[in-house]
């Protein structure tokens, strides 16, 4: 077997010392996993670095701390048999080499030590078992026992044993394969994508919030369709967001079609996906139009409706999220928010008047350009006309909330007439009256009555007081 070095790879000063460490504890010792696939594939400097010995991670962690000049704290988790420092920029975790033994019940192993081979066995994919020594007889020599290599020039995921076992054990692995694969535009070998489709029931002995950070991760890459197809293709999707399952399909009533949903959401992750890195804005994108399932009927005047479906999809976003164990605080209310406003910048692209314009602006608040993005995402149209007259129009839409936002400040709107100043100019107790005139304001600023400003909102109260008999 040809040897190949990458003493390139190991430039980094912490390398000289981990491997300085090594020597003094008489060790063998390996920079292992993800450093070695992402320097191989130049996808820039890592910041996380993990380090396999031949013996104890935390003796190997606690001696580079004695020697790194800057003497940084060594985090020991005893549990685990790993130690973690941070130098520099650079977060370094240290593990002595093992084996690992599953049970149906967990994907937590049975731990004991073992042999470098024995930890690359156990390794999720070849692109991942890759090994540097930091030995300083053989420094910078790849060990590559399942032809990792081969598999990072052909763009393949594939496990370093049977694909069957390897996800039966640990099903977490299914959606860190699908992941990998979304992330770097990798195909999933065949026999894996097989075992993957074969063992998705097992996917429920994973935590929610584990399975979470993997969805997150799929919807950060640069293309999310790639790795969203793959889950439905597996089964996965089903299990895990059967909103956007339900989707998918197309019916034909009286020669009337409408278009297929899922495949539609798809092409708006990637749109979207173009102009944000908001893991959450992109959420909204996923989940825009899971309100159509439970709302689609069919009118033989008009065709397929989905009325409602906005409304009735930021209800079921609440529901997701609670399933999913996923955050419900102000992530999941912004997700709601534009679930719910979604189609409202689409109805106003074709008359964008001020009065509108306002009202969306006052709903929308702080996330009006965040919704603006999401609606331009929203055209998937694939024709040129008509794709261009609609971001023309969006174009127009966004020009009338700037000309309208800097006129009459209704962002975060506040009424300009407080209920202390009601209650005095009327001599009132406090009465439902005083309720419907900050109404009646705040109703007569939006529809362009009166400007956003108090002496206008005070002749107004004033009139509406008469109005009411105060």
């Amino acid at each position: 077997m040809q040897e190949y070095h990458y003493k390139e790879a190991l430039a980094a000063e912490i390398f000289q010392y981990i491997s300085k460490a090594t020597e003094e504890l008489q060790l063998k010792s390996y920079v292992i996993g993800g450093f070695v696939r992402d320097f191989m594939l130049q996808r820039g400097a890592a910041k996380d670095i993990d380090v396999v010995t031949i013996g104890s991670g935390i003796d190997l962690a606690e001696m580079v701390a004695k020697l790194l000049p800057n003497r940084p704290k060594v985090q020991v988790f005893k549990t685990y048999g790993t130690a973690m420092l941070r130098y520099q920029d650079i977060e370094v975790e240290f593990v002595g080499a093992r084996k690992e033994s599953y049970s149906k019940e967990t994907r937590n192993p049975k731990v004991s030590e073992g042999t470098l081979e024995e930890d690359q066995n156990r390794r999720d994919f070849t692109i991942n078992a890759l090994a540097l020594s930091l030995n300083k007889e053989d420094f910078g020599l790849l060990l590559d026992p399942f032809n990792g290599i081969y598999d990072l020039e052909n763009k393949i995921i594939r496990t370093p044993l049977d694909p069957d076992i390897t996800y039966s054990d640990d099903p977490l692995r299914m959606l860190r394969a699908i992941r990998f694969a979304s992330q770097l535009n990798f195909d999933i070998e065949e026999a894996s994508l097989n075992a993957i489709t074969k063992n998705a029931a097992r996917i429920d002995i994973i935590t929610c919030e584990r399975i979470v950070v993997e969805l997150n991760k799929i919807l950060e890459s640069p293309k999310p369709s790639i790795g969203f197809l793959v889950l439905k293709e597996t089964g996965l999707l089903k299990i895990l967001l059967p909103e956007l399952i339900d989707l998918k399909g197309v019916e034909e009533v009286e020669g009337q079609k409408h278009k297929d949903n899922f495949y539609h959401t798809l092409e708006v992750v990637d749109n979207i996906s173009k102009n944000t890195d908001n893991v959450w804005l992109r959420w909204a994108a996923l989940l825009h139009d899971i309100g159509k399932a439970p709302t689609k009927k069919f009118n033989k005047k008009i065709g397929w409706t989905f009325h409602a479906h906005e409304f009735v999809g930021s209800k079921m976003v609440y529901k997701l999220f609670k399933r999913l164990k996923m955050p419900l605080n102000n992530k999941m209310k912004f997700v709601q928010k534009l679930v719910l406003l979604s189609s409202r910048p689409i109805v106003l692209a074709s008359e964008v008047t001020d009065a509108a314009v306002r009202r969306l602006v006052f709903d929308a608040g702080d996330d009006i350009n965040s919704l603006m993005t999401l609606c331009e995402a929203d055209i998937t149209t694939k024709n040129p006309k008509k794709f261009k007259r609609y971001h023309s129009n969006f174009e127009l839409v966004r020009s009338k909330i700037k000309e309208v936002e800097e006129r009459d400040r209704v962002r975060n709107f506040q009424p300009p007439i407080s209920g202390e100043e009601i209650i005095k100019a009327f001599n009132l107790k406090p009465c439902r009256e005083i309720g419907q005139i900050k109404e009646a304001i705040k109703e007569a600023i939006l529809e362009g009555q009166i400007p956003n400003e108090h002496k206008a909102s005070y002749d107004f109260m004033l009139e509406k007081g008469k109005e009411l008999g105060l």
